[in-house]
């Protein structure tokens, strides 16, 4: 069984560490333990990761966040993974620092990655992992904030919340949604 992982970000190194690309490294993560690597392909960095008889495509597209869905409708297409087993994974203001929720389904909440998978694929039926990134900015500042790197204090306890969403990711494939959901939802 295949199941398609995007981790949603900017492409470039000015973005690599910064809050709105957890998605990346939350895949980074991943393919790291894994021990396999990111090679460039179509709309993306591509790995795959082979664990229990499943394959979990990692995608890290090479599209800047707000026109994320042409990767994700590519590598479904591609790949022909429906949307039920597609996991997106995002940065989220509304969750505080380091909280995940995983759901079925549901709306993009404003995030513009997941506007533009919702519209690209037609559907709000997709998986996806929601990384708390906490909401600490002026008004106004959003996109300032979300752009920008981790606080000193954040970074203490990030690795150890980038291990946990990706222990979610690897409970998704082998074990589904609702399992990852009652698993991780309250950690």
């Amino acid at each position: 069984m295949k199941f398609l992982v995007v981790g949603l970000g900017n492409p470039g190194p000015e973005y690599a560490a910064t809050r709105h690309n957890i998605g990346f490294q939350v895949l980074d993560h991943l393919a790291g333990n894994a021990g396999v690597r990111f090679a460039v392909d179509r709309y993306g960095d591509r790995a795959d990761l082979r664990l229990k008889g499943r394959t979990f495509v990692l995608i890290k597209p090479s599209t800047f966040m707000n026109l994320s869905g042409k990767t994700v409708r590519y590598w479904m297409d591609q790949e022909d993974i429906p949307a039920d087993r597609v996991l997106v994974i995002a940065d989220d203001l509304a969750i505080p620092f380091g909280a995940i929720r995983i759901r079925a389904k549901g709306g993009a909440g404003g995030h513009n990655g997941l506007t533009s998978i919702i519209e690209l694929i037609g559907t709000e039926e997709f998986p996806r992992l929601r990384f708390g990134i906490g909401s600490d900015f002026s008004k106004g500042r959003q996109s300032d904030y979300v752009l920008s790197p981790w606080s000193a204090e954040e970074q203490k306890t990030l690795t150890e919340r980038i291990e946990l969403a990706a222990k979610a990711v690897l409970q998704f494939g082998l074990l589904g949604v609702a399992s990852a959901m009652n698993n991780f939802n309250k950690r």
